[in-house]
């Protein structure tokens, strides 16, 4: 059984995410904060049928007993958690947001609406996947802080090597714009499972890191120091081969060659972190991962600062089976009316402010 942190370990691991931060940021007022996060909604479906999703679990007379009253908690549950990313250093929370396990953009709408998240005016860019579960990924943003250019949903072609099975599974959302005036380039993304084993399924994720690269090298052609962050439910941990060998995702920021990018969750995941716990032991799937441009400090502008797994103890069941697992929507077909079963991630981002800058 894991066991839920005590509230002084808790307490030790907020002070020390928050404390250098703060005392950083409060020499004379010189940089300003952003924080940018991922979280994985886990079933987010609205209570209508829709004939070509695969939803029938999520309807009023499916399997979960789905309904109105269940769908709204779950909304306001999630906004709960949402509101509270990166608002202890930003008054305006997160500036931008990737989602997973979203039924359609309507959920979504539905999501931004809630009087937890309403003043943040948050846009949505979504698009339909071919996933055969239903589900899809999305990315929220305040119109504030980030001005999209294009975005578009890149597929993740999926042919069984040993079979020539061919599988859907969630596409990358790719969303270039402008973020407080700089180029920002963002890859959502929820990649195929672990289901029928750990290794048997690798090849896919393995396929999805590809994608998700040679998007990353394209863009780092035209400007080798792309600012470029690589977020979503990867269904492997930060050592794994689809995040170290084909992402090339690396574990140091002082070790970064060409085409590489830093992966800023491996030393939090090393130190016994996880978003997610399975037969008792914890995973950090949920990850946020950074081009060198954004560790590069000759490269100026916003950079990064810090990486956080989000914990606080109502997120956590402290009673049953699960006890110290993350507090879910359902265990089973049971509604527990929780969150999700995984825990959210966010970046700080720090830029010096522009008199400084210039001086």
């Amino acid at each position: 059984m894991i066991m839920m942190y005590s509230m002084k370990k808790f307490l030790t691991l907020t002070l020390f995410f928050t404390l250098p931060l703060l005392a950083f940021c409060q020499k004379g007022g010189d940089y300003k904060v952003a924080s940018i996060g991922f979280y994985n909604l886990e079933n987010l479906f609205d209570t209508l049928d829709t004939p070509t999703t695969n939803d029938a679990d999520f309807l009023p007379g499916g399997r979960l007993s789905w309904n109105t009253e269940k769908y709204i908690s779950k909304q306001a549950n999630m906004a709960k958690v949402i509101a509270l990313l990166g608002a202890d250093l930003s008054p305006d929370g997160l500036a931008l947001l990737g989602v997973a396990e979203i039924e359609n953009k309507k959920v979504l709408e539905d999501l931004v609406a809630q009087p937890a998240l309403k003043n943040r005016q948050y846009q949505i860019v979504h698009f339909e996947s071919p996933d055969e579960r239903g589900i899809d990924v999305g990315l929220l943003y305040q119109a504030k802080y980030f001005t999209v250019l294009g975005s578009r949903a890149v597929p993740v072609p999926l042919k069984d090597p040993k079979t020539g099975d061919i599988d859907h599974t969630r596409d990358i959302l790719y969303v270039a714009g402008k973020f407080d005036g700089e180029p920002l380039h963002v890859m959502v993304g929820h990649w195929p499972s672990r289901r029928g084993g750990e290794s048997a399924s690798a090849w896919a994720r393995g396929v999805a890191a590809g994608v998700c690269k040679s998007l990353a090298d394209s863009i780092k052609t035209l400007d080798p120091n792309a600012k470029i962050i690589v977020m979503g439910d990867l269904n492997d941990d930060p050592d794994n081969k689809s995040l170290t060998q084909v992402l090339q995702a690396r574990r140091n920021a002082d070790d970064l060659e060409n085409g590489d990018l830093y992966n800023p969750m491996f030393d939090l995941y090393k130190a016994g972190n996880g978003t997610l716990a399975y037969k008792d032991s914890w995973d950090l799937f949920d990850q946020m991962i950074v081009s060198k441009g954004l560790v590069n400090k000759k490269a100026g502008g916003w950079q990064l600062y810090k990486a956080v797994v989000f914990r606080q103890p109502w997120l956590f069941q402290t009673e049953g089976a699960f006890r110290g697992y993350p507090f879910r929507t359902f265990v089973g077909d049971i509604f527990i009316n929780g969150y999700s079963d995984h825990l959210p991630v966010f970046l700080y981002l720090l830029k010096k402010k522009e008199s400084d800058a210039r001086s």
